[in-house]
């Protein structure tokens, strides 16, 4: 778009890339195939040492619109935020270096914000699990009905949907207005799963929501060093920080008190407890059994645990079954149902997708 005599493009995508030297082409790909052409693209190569840097380089010899940055290795948080310090797009799309995205993405997301003064676009996006080998893969479409907020409040109470049908949490499946970003002073934060509390910052007093249906962004469950696929020592107090978070915002937006709200936030969290305990007992996970059953026991019958388990209301009977060990304390029995989703986790990938799907 057009400021004095200089021209800005529209939107700014974003990718950092780490040692995706099979992915990124993809990735670059899809968004040159976007019917809307009116962007920048700016992919920084965090100091990957695989041919990743090389790759993008190739691209950015053939199409002026991809601009690269190739720092020393900083974390995805540090790459999304140099990308940010360099945007001049009125809108921020972010994507990561593994994932692709339907050709009419652009297009119709701007489109949609334009038509309605915007200050958030939430898409649906489709999660696709590859398993054996080849293209074989499952599909799970994220989406709600297309709605535009007409007040801050609307927006506040249908949140809770929205985080149910996790179109919340990334910032992949989101057009946001960069002016928004800058007048906030919004960037990651220094963290793994950065993603979380960037959106959380950004949606806090946002106003003008607009939600689609239509999914474009294809999530990418692949590869085995991604940060979801791998044991995590501190998993259990990062997903404590975040229910902090969540029940920070609800705070705020003085929705603490709502039954509906609430329910989707402890059911959440203690979904997510019980990846904790399946985290626990990954076979990369070298303590004695009986440490981690200590470890499990501290998880389950803490107080934030067990009014979680009281509130929420599972949707599924495999649920309330998988929940009746938080619930009744029992955190040898927690151990064992551990033990057998990391056993299907690890030996069907298949199967454990469809399961987490269908819970």
């Amino acid at each position: 778009m057009p400021v004095g005599s200089i021209s800005y493009p529209m939107v700014t995508i974003i990718i950092p890339a780490y040692n995706v030297e099979g992915y990124v082409a993809r990735a670059i790909e899809s968004i040159q195939r976007q019917t809307f052409t009116d962007y920048e693209l700016i992919v920084v190569d965090d100091g990957s040492t695989d041919r990743t840097g090389d790759i993008i380089r190739q691209f950015t010899r053939h199409d002026l619109r991809i601009v690269d940055f190739h720092p020393s290795n900083g974390g995805a948080p540090a790459a999304r935020n140099l990308a940010l310090d360099h945007a001049h797009g009125k809108y921020v799309m972010f994507m990561d270096a593994d994932d692709w995205a339907e050709p009419s993405m652009l297009a119709d997301m701007v489109r949609f914000s334009e038509e309605h003064h915007l200050e958030l676009v939430i898409a649906g996006f489709y999660i696709d699990t590859y398993y054996g080998r080849g293209d074989e893969h499952t599909t799970e479409l994220k989406s709600r009905p297309t709605a535009v907020y007409p007040t801050q409040h609307d927006f506040r109470v249908a949140a809770a949907q929205l985080f149910d049908q996790n179109l919340l949490y990334s910032p992949w499946n989101k057009l946001f207005l960069r002016e928004r970003i800058e007048r906030l002073g919004l960037r990651f934060r220094p963290t793994f799963w950065d993603d979380f509390p960037f959106v959380l910052d950004y949606i806090r007093d946002v106003e003008r929501v607009g939600v689609t249906e239509k999914a474009y962004y294809h999530f990418i469950r692949q590869r085995e060093d991604s940060e979801t696929a791998r044991w995590r020592p501190d998993m259990y107090d990062k997903r404590e920080e975040e229910h902090g978070w969540m029940l920070d915002l609800y705070h705020h937006w003085e929705l603490d008190g709502d039954p509906t709200s609430m329910e989707v936030v402890q059911r959440r969290y203690i979904e997510r407890l019980v990846g904790c305990i399946e985290n626990v007992c990954n076979p990369s996970c070298e303590l004695p059994a009986s440490e981690k059953i200590d470890l499990i026991d501290a998880m389950i019958t803490s107080d934030r645990a067990q009014l979680a388990v009281a509130i929420a209301r599972p949707r599924t009977n495999m649920m309330k079954t998988m929940l009746l060990p938080i619930k009744q304390q029992n955190a040898r029995l927690a151990y064992r149902e551990g033990c057998l989703i990391s056993f299907v986790k690890s030996h069907s990938t298949r199967v454990f997708a469809t399961l987490k799907a269908r819970r």
